[in-house]
C-alpha cells in the first residue's frame, strides 16, 4: 500500500509546536495579574505552614531583639519535636497572660486593611496574645531564682546568662508581686507536664513566666531563628553555648513525666505543598494538570 508523506509544516510535531507557541503567548495584562496570585497564594501557604515573619513590639527580649526588629519563626520544627532550653519561641498566651504591645495601632480603614493583608502573607504586627520569650525550664524541671550569684536556677543549677545585659537584670530586692515581674527572686516552680517555663531577656520589664505562669507547649507557634530586619541587625539566634553544655550534662527533667507528650502530625501540611506548587506552575505554564491515557496496541 501506498504511504501517504504529510504535507509540510502539518506533521503532528509542527501541531504541537504551534499548540507550544499559542499557549506562551499571553498577553501581559492576563500574565502579570495570574503571576501576583500566585506569588501571593505562595505566600500565604508558607506563612500558613512554613515560615512567619514577626514584628518586635515590646522591649521585653532587649537587648537580644529590639523593638521594631523583625524575625523568622520556624512554624513546622515543634510539631517534629519539643522545644529546646535556651531556644527563643513564638507562641501564644492564655488568659493569665497579659498584653504586651507598647506601641499605638492605628484603627483607620487602610490600616486595618494593610494589617489584614499583612497577616496573609505574614508581616503583621502579632496579636495581643503573641509573645516572644526563651525557653528556661521545660516539663519536669525545677525552676527557681536565685542562688548565691543571683543566677536562676535549674534543677539546683545556676546558669550564666551572658545574654542578660548589665542593667537588664531585676531588681534581687524588689518585693514579690503576684501581678508583675518586678523582683528576681520567685519560688521553685516544678514545670507541668506538658507546659514550659519561658522568661523574657529583659528581666526588668519583662512580664514572663515568674508571675503569669508556665505555657503549654501545644500554645507554642514556633522558633525564631533569625533577625531579617532592620538589615544591620542580621543574625541568628542560635541556642547560647551555657544551654548547650546543660543539656549534654543534664539530658532530662529532673522530675519524671507521667507519660510523653504527643505530637500532632506535620505530614498533611508539609506534604500537600509539593502539589500545590505544581498546581501553580502548571497554571503558569498553560499545560493541562493532568496525566496523558496510554494508548493501547490494537
Amino acid at each position: 500500500m501506498r504511504r501517504v508523506e504529510p504535507m509540510e509544516g502539518y506533521g503532528p510535531a509542527s501541531r504541537r509546536r504551534r499548540s507550544m507557541v499559542r499557549r506562551k503567548e499571553m498577553p501581559l495584562w492576563q500574565e502579570l495579574p495570574l503571576l501576583l496570585v500566585v506569588a501571593f497564594c505562595l505566600a500565604v501557604l508558607i506563612r500558613t505552614f512554613l515560615v512567619q515573619a514577626f514584628y518586635i513590639p515590646s522591649g521585653s527580649m532587649e537587648n537580644t531583639l529590639l523593638v521594631k526588629d523583625r524575625v523568622l519563626v520556624n512554624k513546622v520544627i515543634y510539631d517534629m519535636r519539643d522545644p529546646v532550653r535556651g531556644e527563643v519561641v513564638v507562641f501564644r498566651g492564655d488568659e493569665n497572660w497579659t498584653p504586651e504591645v507598647t506601641e499605638p495601632v492605628s484603627n483607620t480603614f487602610a490600616a486595618k486593611l494593610g494589617r489584614t493583608i499583612g497577616d496573609l502573607v505574614g508581616v503583621s504586627r502579632p496579636g495581643e496574645r503573641d509573645f516572644i520569650k526563651r525557653v528556661i525550664g521545660l516539663p519536669g524541671d525545677k525552676v527557681s531564682c536565685c542562688d548565691a550569684k543571683g543566677r536562676i536556677m535549674v534543677n539546683g543549677v545556676g546558669i550564666d546568662e551572658s545574654y542578660i545585659a548589665d542593667g537588664f537584670n531585676s531588681d534581687p530586692n524588689a518585693p514579690a508581686n503576684p501581678n508583675q515581674c518586678t523582683s528576681r527572686k520567685f519560688t521553685e516552680v516544678i514545670v507541668p507536664q506538658g507546659e514550659m517555663f519561658v522568661m523574657g531577656d529583659h528581666r526588668a520589664v519583662s512580664q514572663d513566666a515568674r508571675c503569669q505562669g508556665p505555657v503549654p507547649i501545644s500554645n507554642a507557634i514556633g522558633r525564631a531563628f533569625v533577625i531579617v530586619w532592620p538589615s544591620s541587625r542580621f543574625t541568628s539566634l542560635s541556642v547560647p553555648d551555657v544551654w548547650k553544655a546543660y543539656a549534654v550534662d543534664h539530658p532530662t527533667a529532673a522530675a519524671p513525666l507521667l507519660e510523653p507528650v504527643s505530637k500532632k502530625s506535620p505530614a498533611t501540611e508539609v506534604f500537600a505543598l509539593p502539589f500545590l506548587l505544581s498546581a501553580a506552575l502548571s497554571a503558569r505554564s498553560g499545560l493541562p494538570f493532568r496525566t496523558r491515557r496510554r494508548r493501547l496496541p490494537s
